[in-house]
């Protein structure tokens, strides 16, 4: 798979993701604003690994330098 996410763009997902991450632990959120909160954190983390946003293929989009 191609990648099309640029560095900007995969390190703002983490810090999100850990934003989150310490909000479920502080008990500021619970219950299913935390799953949900949870679940996004966990595909932004993946997304960033991987490099690749598949919400981006279908609309050609990029934040990648080329």
């Amino acid at each position: 798979m191609k990648k099309n996410m640029g560095n900007i763009d995969r390190g703002l997902r983490v810090i999100v993701a850990l934003v989150v991450a310490v909000l479920y632990f502080t008990g500021l959120i619970s219950g299913t604003v935390a799953i949900i909160l949870g679940i996004l954190a966990a595909v932004f983390i993946l997304t960033s690994l991987v490099g690749t946003c598949p919400l981006y293929l279908p609309f050609g989009l990029s934040t990648k330098k080329e």
